[in-house]
């Protein structure tokens, strides 16, 4: 394996980006955040994990850790429920359940709110290490980080008034197949269908199902006032419906139609509806409503539907099957990472404010559209606030795998301490 000098650098380090496009994120898909890397593209990538130290890592002394606490403290509520000897994460880069049993003791009996005890524990535990594709010969270490939500929508449990736009349950003939059970090499890849005759064929696209194909199945949730808000919660993959007598429901991710996800907002830079430069979910949905018939027809050029339960959880639940805690849960690619592994994540610029995003965050769903060796969403909460820094976040930046001292052993693509990498900040 070839040996790089790893290099985080800044805007100017990261230029190849320019070939992602970005605009909104949850577990389901992510939104319009990037085009999707090419098929051809995710067959190249090649991980390797190069260790650093914790000086190494940008604005590590200054972090809340203590923040992570409770998002790690869910994470270890599912490997205790696991054999000690089941792998956590591909090509051994967790170790096992048992490598994080005892860890997680500790992590129990931090105090709460103590930062400098907690940074200690990750330092005396953990090794630091720096997620790169090879296969990118210039930037390695370089990806694309994005933001996701928890959507706000006004319902009724009834068709009435402005309460047009069902949320739709799954429906009882909905199948979904993981293919990596059948084969390995199939791991992450998924169909949707039903049965017909024995067979399984493609279920209903968007575009059929709101033009009633459902209609009539007792299957709506309930319904919401605005079909905006309907499709990008299908983007975000869960959130709150507000009622008229002041009560909510959380709803969340149930399933999907398989139909692959096509990112309007990639659709409207082709059509020079909207610069690259200008994209964001904001900008979106200026287009939306100021061309409201040609607003229906772009979003049904997504054929991907999603379908919704009612949600008890203290929050949106990720992939990891934990509730999310907000700007602590950190959405990946699970063929290269594994879920409930904490990572420092740094970001050139924040899209809030000029400072970049430093931070320990948990890998605790999955995307869609998040896809690749270094790309990462960040979960950001509910709100206004919330929903305004996940529609205009597409930083470059890069992250690290925090990896417990007991595990390194088994990890197949973590490198020895042999060429510490020079850790860089600035372009300089």
């Amino acid at each position: 394996m070839k040996k790089w000098r790893a290099s985080v650098s800044a805007r100017a380090g990261v230029l190849g980006l320019g070939l992602l496009v970005s605009a909104c994120a949850v577990s389901p898909q992510n939104p319009d955040k990037d085009a999707k890397p090419s098929e051809e593209a995710l067959k190249t990538a090649q991980q390797t994990l190069v260790p650093v130290s914790f000086a190494a890592l940008p604005g590590w002394s200054a972090d809340t850790v203590f923040d992570a606490i409770p998002a790690l403290r869910k994470s270890c509520k599912t490997f205790g429920r696991k054999p000690n000897d089941r792998a956590i994460g591909p090509n051994g880069i967790g170790g096992t359940a048992g490598d994080w049993k005892s860890l997680c003791t500790q992590v129990y009996s931090l105090p709460d709110g103590d930062h400098a005890k907690a940074r200690s524990f990750f330092e005396a535990n953990f090794q630091p290490y720096l997620v790169s594709d090879i296969a990118d010969d210039d930037k390695p270490a370089a990806g694309l980080f994005t933001g996701y939500y928890e959507a706000g929508l006004r319902g009724a449990y009834r068709q009435s008034g402005p309460y047009q736009t069902p949320l739709y349950k799954r429906p009882d003939d909905l199948v979904l197949v993981g293919l990596g059970e059948f084969k390995s090499q199939w791991n992450g890849k998924r169909l949707a269908g039903r049965l017909e005759n024995g067979q399984l064929v493609p279920y209903a696209s968007r575009s059929e199902i709101e033009t009633g194909k459902l209609r009539g199945k007792n299957l709506e949730l309930v319904w919401v006032d605005d079909p905006v808000d309907a499709f990008f919660l299908h983007i975000q993959g869960s959130g709150r419906v507000q009622f008229a007598d002041g009560s909510t429901m959380r709803v969340g991710y149930d399933g999907h139609n398989g139909h692959d996800y096509t990112s309007i907002g990639r659709i409207l830079i082709d059509r020079g509806e909207v610069s690259k430069e200008d994209m964001s979910m904001q900008a979106i949905r200026q287009w939306l409503a100021t061309h409201p018939q040609k607003g229906q027809e772009l979003m049904r050029e997504n054929a991907s539907f999603i379908f919704f339960r009612e949600l008890k959880d203290e929050g949106p639940v990720g992939a990891q099957g934990v509730a999310l805690t907000p700007g602590r849960s950190l959405a990946i690619d699970k063929r290269y990472m594994p879920l409930g592994v904490p990572m420092w994540l740094y970001t050139f610029t924040d899209p809030v404010s000029t400072d970049p995003i430093s931070r320990l965050v948990v890998t605790q769903d999955t995307g869609g559209a998040i896809k690749g060796v270094v790309r990462g969403d960040v979960f950001w909460g509910f709100g206004k606030e919330a929903a305004e820094r996940a529609g205009k976040m597409k930083e470059p930046g890069s992250y690290f795998a925090l990896l417990p001292l007991n595990s390194l052993s088994k990890c197949q693509v973590c490198e020895t301490a042999e060429d510490t990498p020079e850790v860089k900040t600035s372009a300089k």
